[in-house]
């Protein structure tokens, strides 16, 4: 087959003109560090959009979710509960509190799975002076981090729901989601990252709308974001010298960085619905096949269609290993796996990705508490006794991909990939 010519990214910066200018001036005026207008421009065309009353500019989507730990007041040895279907970074800053993340299973929508939520503040925890109490190890459960995967909206009414019952924070990982919005229920009208206590987004090259780097921490709590600012510029107390009565951190974002975001914020609509057509190609050009699309919940909300992912069906599924580094697989008539597909997108110049193997299953995370249907997938099967646990995440990481997503691609490119992808099941 042809090869596309011009390389196919997953998704990278969409650039449209403005942003050279926001650069230069930043040049010219001298304000390229942690000070300058755009910084604070920046942050209140955010919290205006988003009708949040503070936001604060920092480095990345990362140091966004660590603040916001901070901001929960989440100490070490305390446990926090994070999905398993994410990237690492919605994880890693629990550690960096020497906080214990316990990871929780998600459902079809690939976000965070309410119900197992439930269970496990009833059955594993017990509530004790207004906080959560692990049973096990007596540690405070103190915050929950729900990311928004792909852009599609976690359920947030169930997930506040529990929140409030059982006295835990909500941390909003909306560093793919920016953009996605309910359309009806209890939250109708507002942007994902804006429900919780605290949300976080990113602005780094992959992201709808990108500063190359650059995230933001956002709240409806003054005190908390004015404590955030303050943590992101190394702690200094309102004095005539150096004076520092906390720890703090460098984690401002740089004006260079802002003027960029600020030169991409006004095609923030436009990227959504270049995204959104692309989802609804590979949906269109591939129902026929025995896969399903990233599942998108059009019902209660608008996404912001970021990454286009393919599931395949299960009777599908050519067999497929995965080792720690290496994969194999064995051709089947009518059948595929993600491995061959990815290879096939790869031999005409495209780029996918396997979709995120579960944090409960990475080496670093190995010894830590994981979440399933019915109580602790750890250590669950039995030599014994027939039949496995239902780990939803490990499945999801088995059967998807993610598809090549990016806002440049033509038309006549998608096809080519549409293509490839129908001829690896003949």
């Amino acid at each position: 087959g042809s090869k596309m010519g011009r390389f196919v990214p997953l998704s990278i910066p969409n650039f449209e003109g403005n942003e050279r200018k926001y650069v230069d001036d930043a040049l010219d005026q001298g304000w390229v560090s942690t000070g300058g207008a755009y910084i604070t421009e920046l942050e209140e065309k955010l919290a205006e959009f988003l009708q949040v009353k503070k936001t604060a500019a920092v480095q990345s989507g990362t140091s966004a979710l660590h603040l916001s730990l901070i901001a929960c007041g989440v100490q070490p040895g305390d446990m926090v509960i994070v999905p398993t279907l994410t990237f690492i970074a919605a994880v890693n800053p629990v550690r960096y509190q020497f906080a214990e993340p316990v990871f929780m299973d998600c459902d079809d929508s690939l976000c965070m799975d309410p119900q197992k939520l439930r269970r496990f503040c009833e059955n594993e925890c017990v509530t004790e002076d207004g906080q959560l109490k692990h049973k096990a190890t007596g540690k405070t459960v103190k915050a929950i981090v729900v990311v928004h995967v792909f852009g599609n909206m976690a359920d947030m009414e169930a997930i506040m729901d529990i929140a409030q019952e059982f006295h835990l924070k909500v941390i909003e990982d909306a560093t793919e989601a920016l953009g996605t919005q309910y359309t009806k229920g209890r939250y109708a009208g507002k942007f994902a990252g804006t429900i919780g206590d605290f949300g976080a987004y990113s602005f780094n090259g992959n992201k709808i709308i990108t500063g190359s780097a650059g995230g933001c921490f956002l709240t409806d709590d003054e005190e908390a974001a004015n404590k955030v600012r303050k943590w992101s510029t190394q702690a200094r107390e309102n004095a005539a010298w150096y004076q520092h009565e906390e720890l703090g951190y460098n984690y401002r974002m740089s004006n260079v960085v802002a003027g960029v975001v600020r030169g991409q914020f006004p095609y923030l609509d436009e990227h959504i619905a270049q995204k959104k057509a692309i989802y609804e190609r590979y949906k269109e050009g591939l129902k026929d096949l025995p896969v399903s699309m990233n599942p998108m919940d059009l019902e209660n909300s608008e996404p912001n269609y970021w990454l286009s992912c393919l599931i395949v069906d299960e009777d599908a599924m050519c067999k497929q290993v995965r080792g720690e580094q290496d994969v194999c697989y064995v051709k089947e008539a009518g059948k595929t796996c993600p491995t061959e597909i990815l290879e096939a997108i790869a031999s005409i110049n495209a780029e996918g990705r396997p979709i995120w193997k579960p944090m409960h299953m990475q080496p670093i995370y190995r010894l830590n508490p994981f979440v399933v249907r019915d109580g602790n997938g750890r250590a669950r099967s039995n030599a014994y006794i027939a039949g496995g646990v239902a780990d939803v995440g490990m499945d999801i990481f088995t059967r998807g991909l993610c598809l090549p997503s990016d806002n440049k691609m033509t038309a006549e490119q998608q096809d080519r990939i549409i293509e490839v992808i129908k001829a690896c099941f003949e």
